[in-house]
């Protein structure tokens, strides 16, 4: 099973808790917002209620007021009953859901509208100036109100009202309990769907980290082990991606171990070849050598000028061969000598050098504090004795002058050594680094065309760079770095 498989399946479970969970929410979130709504409506139910028995009570009130005191002042109260109730009655019949209330409202309204009718007739007879209507009044006094007619009704209109309200509360107190249970079932559902996303991606989380990191782990390791020259392989036995970069990894350290074997074998033939050849051609050489030594001792007086000069021609042309074969030696053991670091006083390793290879017709500066390094004292002085022989040797003034400063970078100090001799064209600026190339005839200047490529074979070994700056007949700056601290690798 491929890890894009698994992560992928892992994904789908979760999006599937997560609807699962939107779901669930969703039909109890309607639950909640039906119950919520129902006790709102009944807490509307319940204040109309109030609102309509209060009514008919001061309707009650004002009636009696008026029967007993004669004084129109009472009534105010029953007319505005008569105005308000009905619209009210019609809300809370709109309003209520069940028929048993519904029943309940319209005996409520039968008995009201009974009683108002009672009452209505009771006001006008009580109104009426004629002499029958007194007559009339006292019969339905004796009648109605003796009889406690409208306290009847009242009551059984009081006793409606109990039940209605009664319905109302236990109904809402019902729907409060259920209420509160879909909101504790939707807490509970989405904690219980919340800690499974969790536990789901903690699961996969550790899963996926145990099944990767602990591979790719050990693949940096073996990349690292590569880069130090330990060629090994890791068993991975997993079907999926990461099998493919194990492969490839162990194939690739298979392959760089079987040409860095053969790398050995051809650097071990070429010094060899060039202990050998050197030694070889040296021997002749200093052959050569003793017969032109020979010939000037023998026949020195014999030699005419020009036989003279080709003698000397030849012992020129055999000492810079010699000086190549020399410099070739020292080019190919760069980075195959051990290293040794000590403490490198650059200022004072500067002036001896001066010392050794600058003429008195030359004049050196140093323009600022040179460092102390904790280097290959050897590299380094190979360095700046090539450049300072180069800044003396290239150069056409009768008073030479050659500027040696050093600046500070962190990690590294740049040295510059400049001069102000014949300058280079800046289209040899990077052919000069490249060995046995010069740029003036070998008879002009007597030079092997191997120290600049031996100075940036050394600074390429210490991880370090250099550059040259120049114009022709302006002097030439070359610009190299060197570590602050050994390096080792």
């Amino acid at each position: 099973m491929t890890i894009r498989f698994k992560l992928f399946t892992g994904i789908i479970i979760l999006i599937s808790i997560f609807a699962i969970d939107f779901f669930v929410n969703q039909r109890l979130s309607k639950e909640v917002v039906k119950n919520t709504s129902y006790l709102n409506n009944s807490e509307t139910i319940i204040r109309n209620s109030n609102i309509i028995s209060k009514l008919m009570i001061d309707m009650q009130s004002g009636l009696r007021g008026y029967l007993l005191t004669d004084q129109q002042d009472f009534l105010i109260t029953y007319y505005e009953g008569l105005k308000s109730i009905p619209p009210l009655l019609r809300e809370q019949h709109n309003l209520v859901n069940s028929s048993r209330q519904r029943e309940r409202l319209d005996s409520i309204n039968l008995l009201h509208t009974e009683w108002i009718d009672y009452s209505n007739s009771l006001i006008t007879t009580k109104k009426d100036t004629l002499p029958e209507a007194s007559a009339r009044y006292k019969e339905l006094f004796e009648k109605k109100v003796k009889a406690r007619f409208g306290k009847r009704l009242n009551d059984a209109i009081r006793d409606l009202f109990q039940d209605f309200d009664g319905y109302e509360y236990r109904r809402r107190q019902e729907r409060r309990v259920i209420l509160q249970k879909s909101i504790d079932d939707t807490r509970q559902i989405s904690l219980i769907l919340t800690f499974c996303s969790i536990m789901m991606a903690l699961v996969s989380g550790l899963y996926i980290i145990r099944l990767i990191t602990s591979r790719i782990a050990k693949m940096v390791d073996l990349a690292e082990e590569i880069s130090k020259g330990n060629f090994k392989s890791i068993n991975d036995t997993q079907q999926d991606e990461l099998r493919r970069l194990s492969e490839s990894l162990n194939t690739m350290s298979a392959i760089l171990e079987k040409n860095f074997k053969e790398l050995q074998k051809k650097n071990k033939e070429l010094d060899e070849f060039a202990y050998v050849v050197s030694h070889d051609l040296k021997a002749p050489l200093r052959g050569i050598d003793n017969i032109t030594t020979w010939l000037e001792e023998d026949h020195g007086k014999e030699l005419t000028p020009d036989v003279k000069k080709s003698i000397d021609l030849i012992k020129g042309r055999t000492k810079r061969l010699e000086n190549m074969i020399n410099g070739l030696l020292d080019y190919a053991r760069i980075g195959k000598v051990k290293r040794g670091f000590e403490k490198v006083a650059v200022g004072e390793m500067i002036n001896e050098l001066v010392e050794l290879l600058v003429p008195p017709n030359f004049t050196v500066n140093i323009l600022n504090k040179m460092p102390v390094l904790t280097t290959d004292k050897l590299h380094i002085e190979q360095v700046f004795a090539n450049l300072i022989s180069n800044a003396v040797k290239y150069n056409n003034k009768v008073v030479g002058r050659i500027d040696i400063s050093a600046s500070d970078w962190g990690d590294f100090y740049e040295f510059i050594v400049q001069d102000d001799g014949i300058g280079i064209q800046s289209e040899y600026h990077e052919k000069i680094f490249t060995i046995f190339q010069t740029l003036q005839e070998r008879d002009a200047f007597e030079s092997t065309g191997v120290g600049l490529a031996i100075v940036k074979k050394i600074l390429e070994d210490h991880k370090a760079t250099i550059k040259v700056e120049s114009k022709l007949g302006k002097g030439t700056a070359f610009i190299f770095t060197w570590p602050k601290y050994p390096v080792t690798e």
